[in-house]
This record gives C-alpha cells, structure tokens and sequence, in this order.
C-alpha cells in the first residue's frame, strides 16, 4: 500500500468480513497483502456478545482507535514529511555540488519548497539517516578526523625589516575596504613539484587560485607581475597582501616592486611564525581546496581545467558571512564597481575574449578577479616547462 491503512478502509475492511468474504479477496480489494490484513483483524478485534455466546468481531472504529494512540506514541511527525523534492535537492546540493548543510539550505530558500528546517534539524536528520542517500560520510568537515601534532616545531628566521602584521592598518583588520588580500600555497604530495598559489580577498571573499609548476620564489614573483600586465586598475584591486613567513614569500622587495611603473603596486605584511590564523580567511579556502584535492595529491597530474572549476565552484558557493551571497555577488557588490559596471561586467565582450584568448568558455565567471586568474592559469600552463 506504501500508507496506513485509512479509515475508510478499514470501514470497507469491516463490511467485507461481515459478508464472510475471505481475506485474499478483502487484500486484493484493498490493495494491501495478506499479512496487512491480518494484522488489521487482530488490532481491531473485540469480544462480542450474543446473549447466549460470544464471538471475535472486528470494529473499524477500534482499529482507528488504536492506531491513532500508537501515531502519538512515535513522537513528533518529521518536518520535512513527504516533500520528496525537497529532500533530492539537498542530497543533490551535499553530495554532488559538495555543499554544507547550512549552505544547501540557503540554497533551497531560493526555491518554493513547501518544507522549512533549520541547519540543527537537518543535521539531526542526516544523523538519524532519514534521507535516503545522504549520510555523515558525506559531510567534509564532520567526517575528516584532524590528528593532534606533538613534534617539536622548527624555528623560522624572519628578516627583522619585513613589515609585520602589527603594522597593518586597522581598516584592513576590519575588512572595511575592498582590495586586501591573504596568499598562501597548496603544495603537492611528495612526488609533485607544481604547486597552487592561492589569493583570498578579505572582505568579499573571492578566490584567485593558479598552478605554478613549483615554489620558488621567482616563480611567485612572476606570476604577480602577469597578474598586475593584465589586470586593469591592478593597483586599486590589490592594495595589501597578508602572507606567512615561508621561504617563497622572503623577496619583498621584489614583490612589491611594479613592473610596469617605478614605486610598489602593493602592501605586504607578514604574519607571526606559526599563527596561521592571522590569515584565517586563505587557510580556510585552502581546507575547501582540499575537498577536491585531498592531502597527497600530486599537482603535476592535475591540469589547469581542473584548478578552474574549484575556483568557480568556491567563488558561486553561498557564504552565511556574506548573509548567503557567493563571493562573486558580493566583490561586485562591493569593489566600487556600479550597477552600470556591473551590467558592462555581465555582458562584456571584453572579458568574453579574454577568456577565449586564455582558452575558457565566454560562459566562465563573469567578475574579473577571475579573468585575472584565467590569464594567469593559461600563461603558466603554457610556460610550466621553462619555468
């Protein structure tokens, strides 16, 4: 039957053992199987009296009794019911798009689902196993164990002229400005030489990730100075960088120097030794990064293709510190860029041949933050093997 028995149907239940009408033919007519019948008769069998005997007969009105007790007994009815399209597209959005509970969720606001939970309840459910695919396994951050590291840690030299974090102005700490960002690198496993450089815009959030076929720090320098010949306005989006103390980062004079003017093109400040939280918001984007790339995976494999489409999934994917919008949404919103600006940004042909020229889709990303990186991809892919 694949529901409870109605109470309809137990009435057509009790009418047809009235009429001596054998339980075969009462299932058939119900559409239910032998057993169901049975277990019905004996719920709502009472004894009744003939006067001079009694009998077993069976109450449609008892078996509606009973079965409305046990229905309070099971608790509180699930929220998300029968709304089988709601649950699909959650299993859809954790599974396959590799989503968070809370971010599948504000996803699913967008849509007029009749089912409303909250991040709490649907985690419950998944515990619980109520859908149908979806389980703990498929939660990155809750299924990934984090061993604790008891070696000693080695000492890091860092040259006492380098701008420290403390010097940092206090606007970009607040992320009041749009244009300060975090760098870091995503290393290979052992047997891998290519590396991914990642840049994470503090306020909107907006990711900026490129293979370089390995860590040096002219490698690095190189790759900013492609970043800044073919970035418009390079200056007024890249105002600082906030990075670590690792020996690919050390050569600030040559870092911030312009290749394309006298003076700098950036700030640089540099965290503590071991204080990867000074630049949290690149190091938690790097533990994304690494749902598609897990520890160990040798980069020299992975093709630029690759690299890309983690990048555009990290700058669509809704973010509850951007009140839900994704890091594309929110750098156009705020990066000074206009609705007119916007609008151009949205129908550009100029970032459309861009893209072609780096070898994309004109239906890539449409900020150019992103164009940015494209060009940058497509230079190294081109150039890995004299770099």
């Amino acid at each position: 039957m694949g529901h409870y028995m109605t109470k309809e149907e137990r009435i057509i239940m009790q009418t047809l053992l009235d009429e001596k009408k054998p339980v075969s033919y009462i299932a058939r007519k119900l559409g239910c199987c032998r057993q169901t019948v049975y277990n019905e008769i004996r719920r709502g069998q009472y004894l009744h009296n003939y006067g001079y005997y009694d009998k077993l007969r069976y109450s449609a009105d008892k078996g509606q009794q009973i079965h409305d007790y046990n229905q309070t007994a099971k608790g509180r009815p699930l929220k998300i019911g029968s709304d089988h399209a709601f649950a699909a597209y959650i299993e859809h959005k954790i599974i396959v798009d590799r989503y968070s509970p809370a971010a599948a969720l504000a996803a699913a606001r967008k849509y007029p689902f009749a089912t409303r939970i909250c991040v709490s309840t649907l985690y419950s459910y998944i515990d619980k196993r109520v859908f149908y695919k979806l389980g703990n396994r498929h939660l990155w951050e809750k299924w990934k164990k984090r061993p604790k590291k008891t070696e000693d840690k080695e000492q890091r030299v860092v040259h006492p002229k380098l701008p420290s974090i403390e010097i940092r102005p206090e606007h970009i700490t607040q992320r009041a400005e749009y244009g300060h960002w975090e760098m870091d690198l995503v290393v290979s496993g052992q047997n891998g030489r290519s590396v991914l450089l990642t840049l994470t815009e503090r306020l909107s959030r907006q990711e900026i990730i490129v293979k370089l076929p390995d860590r040096r720090a002219e490698t690095i320098r190189r790759a900013i100075d492609r970043m800044e010949r073919k970035t418009p306005g390079f200056r007024q989006k890249f105002r600082s960088i906030t990075t670590d103390n690792g020996s690919e980062f050390m050569e600030y004079d040559k870092l911030v120097k312009s290749c394309r003017s006298k003076g700098s093109r950036f700030d640089i400040y540099y965290c503590h030794s071991y204080s990867a939280w000074e630049k949290g918001s690149v190091e938690n984007h790097n533990r994304m990064i690494r749902r598609f790339f897990p520890k160990g995976t040798n980069f020299d494999e992975v093709s630029p293709a690759e690299v890309r489409r983690v990048q555009d999934w990290m700058n669509r994917y809704p973010r509850r510190v951007l009140g839900w919008q994704t890091p594309d949404e929110a750098a156009r919103l705020r990066s000074g860029q206009g609705p007119r600006a916007a609008k151009a940004l949205a129908r550009g042909p100029a970032v459309t041949h861009c893209a072609a020229a780096a070898g994309l889709d004109g239906r890539r990303s449409r900020t150019r933050t992103c164009y940015i990186t494209c060009v940058i991809s497509s230079d190294f892919s081109a150039t890995s093997g004299r770099a």
